[in-house]
């Protein structure tokens, strides 16, 4: 009898070396190398798998390809939030990762697409986590449609993959990831191993078979999805799912998307019938105090493809000892420090001796540059103690020699204000429309001491 064949794979990169070392040579991490036995794939599954990737593997050149081919068929989730966020709805053969902390709703709002897509496809939920009664009790809780939905409760992904194929699913569901495994790895289900490969199988099955893979990760305390990087790298779209603590609402955010835009945002508010969605989420950010407040200003955020309100709040208040503090929440530090020196040196406005607290309401996360003209005027008027008027609204982009730049999409962002509305917007002086638009003055300013003039009008 042949001996096995022992592998030694680092626990912390999944690096594999013939012999054991103290440090693993990939990642220079230390006594991380356990030893494995070396996976042995039987011949005749070795041989369908090479004749399934023969059959899959066409090369074509580019003058064969049909330019009205629209790809893959997409169909929908159910949900309109998160089918936009996708880019719109699931796409025949792609695979998705979902990521969130305990209890936020993972595996609930993937019950519902699972239930939504149903009675159009057949759809297979495996999950590894709960039994078939506990799932059944949370879809009759839910009031949730079984038509076309199959539940499996295996952790085995092999026997989910065949389960999957004999059933015909045109989507399938695994939550979660670290709590499936291959029977021919040695290691235990979660460990670095078994992630990137089942991972890795789940792709292939995809991409062979056309059925859309939803995969439900687990995440770390940092709040990044457990496991090595490349299950982010493999998949097609990873979306995370977020939610500012003590909130009803929900947040999925796509920050990797083959099949359309990154950093689109979906709103949910959890409820006793699971989540709904939100279709107005501007409404969500714009609770606002009934008098006008110093330091609080609205601006008009691009969320994949359409236009969301949401306010800002600054806090400039007299350094009692130490150096002067910059604590930014949803913004980048390094912007505000930019921007208060930007106010010094161009506008007169001088934050040097001041504490700064600047906050974007909701729990957002804003990276985009057309915070920088409404996060000004609001460090102004915390300074001067004066609110701005409850009716305005800014945008736009500040460069370091006080030049207000425009910022993308100027006039759909005026729209929106209007028609939410807003009756007066302090924007770049490239930003204003030819046309006016109807319900909103719009004060067109190029540098920054003009905008703080402005503003006050």
């Amino acid at each position: 009898m042949a001996r096995p064949a022992i592998a030694y794979v680092c626990n912390a990169c999944a690096a594999q070396t013939p012999k054991w070392q103290g440090q693993c040579p990939q990642c220079g991490e230390w006594n991380s190398l356990e030893q494995r036995l070396a996976p042995r794939v039987p011949a005749a599954r070795a041989a369908a798998a090479a004749g399934a990737h023969a059959a899959a593997r066409r090369v074509l050149p580019p003058s064969r390809l049909d330019p009205d081919d629209t790809g893959p068929a997409r169909f929908s989730t159910g949900l309109g939030e998160l089918d936009r966020v996708l880019g719109g709805g699931l796409v025949a053969g792609s695979v998705s990762l979902i990521g969130g902390d305990p209890g936020i709703g993972k595996s609930t709002l993937l019950l519902q697409v699972a239930a939504s897509a149903g009675p159009a496809s057949p759809v297979l939920y495996a999950t590894g986590e709960e039994s078939l009664a506990q799932v059944s009790m949370r879809a009759r809780r839910l009031g949730l449609p079984g038509e076309g939905l199959s539940v499996l409760a295996e952790t085995d992904l092999d026997a989910i993959l065949e389960a999957a194929q004999a059933s015909g699913a045109r989507l399938l569901v695994v939550d979660s990831i670290q709590t499936v495994q291959l029977a021919e790895l040695g290691a235990s289900a979660g460990a670095v191993s078994q992630l990137r490969e089942c991972t890795a199988r789940l792709v292939r099955f995809a991409k062979t078979t056309g059925i859309a893979v939803v995969i439900i990760g687990h995440v770390t305390k940092e709040g990044a999805i457990a496991g090595p990087r490349v299950l982010e790298h493999l998949v097609d779209a990873v979306l995370y799912f977020e939610s500012e603590a003590g909130s009803r609402f929900r947040i999925v955010r796509a920050v990797k998307n083959r099949f359309g835009a990154v950093n689109g945002l979906a709103f949910f508010v959890m409820s006793e019938e699971g989540l709904r969605e939100v279709r107005n989420p501007s409404a969500i950010f714009l609770a606002r105090a009934a008098e006008p407040a110093p330091g609080s200003i609205v601006m008009v955020a691009r969320d994949s493809g359409r236009p969301l309100l949401i306010e800002l709040q600054a806090l400039v208040d007299r350094m009692r000892f130490g150096a002067p503090r910059r604590v930014a929440q949803g913004l980048d530090a390094n912007r505000l420090a930019m921007l208060i020196a930007v106010l010094g040196r161009h506008a007169g406005v001088s934050l040097q001796e001041h504490d700064v607290f600047a906050n974007v309401v909701g729990g957002l996360r804003l990276d985009e540059t057309a915070t920088d003209l409404p996060l000004v005027l609001a460090l102004t008027s915390s300074l001067r103690d004066r609110p701005l008027p409850q009716a305005l609204v800014a945008f736009g982009e500040v460069g370091l020699t006080g030049e207000v730049r425009p910022v993308a999409f100027g006039e759909e962002r005026l729209h929106e204000a209007a028609k939410q509305g807003f009756r007066i917007a302090v924007v770049p002086q490239g930003n204003v429309p030819r046309k006016p638009v109807a319900g909103i003055e719009v004060r067109g300013v190029a540098r920054v001491a003009d905008a703080v003039a402005r503003a006050g009008e």
